[in-house]
């Protein structure tokens, strides 16, 4: 099982839309995901309430530094990931995670502020890493990029993380209304109409790579049993998420 933390010091970063891309996309595959919501915005939370994935996906609330081992410990046996949105904060809960975590992906978009709120993480994992005395596994996604243009600000993002080694992952997350649809509906990208949503066959494609991007970042095969589409419906239709804590 690898756990797998997303963080940013700053809002609006795309840091839940990374989380929940990742959740769905390997919950259609067959995994059995955890995903732990630590925001106080809860924008995780509601959309796998919504999303109806069944046993596909488990929900955890109200985490706090004092009780994020629990969960943890709990789904080892019964859970092939667990996804932790973090908190915009540097705080405890932040680097206990980030201690804990097998990937910490710090998704940046393409402008000054994010860059600040990245750096704040980096810096924090750099010194949870320095006091435990092992190295922790790092990338940022590149997100929200616009599909058609490289600004120049991107560009001077890649242009700082490549001058500081900082990993990068494959596939950026890329702007498209079908990742902001997903928190409107409450679905998928797999359980919405093509017809009515702008270029949801790229929002797909873009979800998949970048899901098979972060696996290989965590050196884990796809060792569960994929489940059909009809499968994962029949077992969302049965309810609301399991939930936990």
């Amino acid at each position: 099982m690898a756990v797998i933390s997303i963080a940013n010091a700053k809002g609006g970063s795309g840091k839940t839309t990374a989380a929940v891309l990742l959740a769905s996309e390997l919950v259609e595959r067959g995994a059995r995901i955890c995903l732990l919501d630590c925001d106080d915005l809860k924008l995780a939370a509601a959309w796998a309430r919504a999303a109806r994935l069944g046993e596909g996906l488990t929900l955890v609330e109200n985490v706090a530094a004092s009780n994020l081992a629990s969960p943890l410990r709990a789904m080892r046996s019964s859970h092939h990931h667990v996804i932790i949105d973090l908190s915009g904060a540097r705080d405890a809960l932040v680097a206990l995670a980030v201690g804990l975590s097998d990937l910490v992906l710090v998704p940046v978009q393409g402008c000054a502020m994010d860059s600040r709120g990245a750096a704040h993480v980096l810096e924090l994992i750099d010194l949870v890493s320095a006091n435990a005395h092992k190295p922790i596994n790092r990338a940022v996604v590149l997100s929200r990029v616009n599909p058609l243009v490289t600004t120049r600000a991107l560009r001077n993002v890649k242009s700082v993380l490549d001058a500081a080694k900082i990993p990068v992952v494959s596939t950026p997350i890329i702007e498209r209304s079908a990742f902001r649809d997903m928190f409107e509906t409450g679905g998928t990208l797999h359980s919405m109409q093509g017809g009515r949503i702008s270029n949801l066959d790229k929002a797909v494609l873009n979800m998949q790579a970048f899901a098979s991007d972060v696996l290989r970042l965590v050196g884990a095969e796809e060792s569960w049993k994929p489940r059909a589409r009809a499968e994962i419906r029949t077992a969302a239709s049965d309810g609301q998420p399991a939930a936990a804590w």
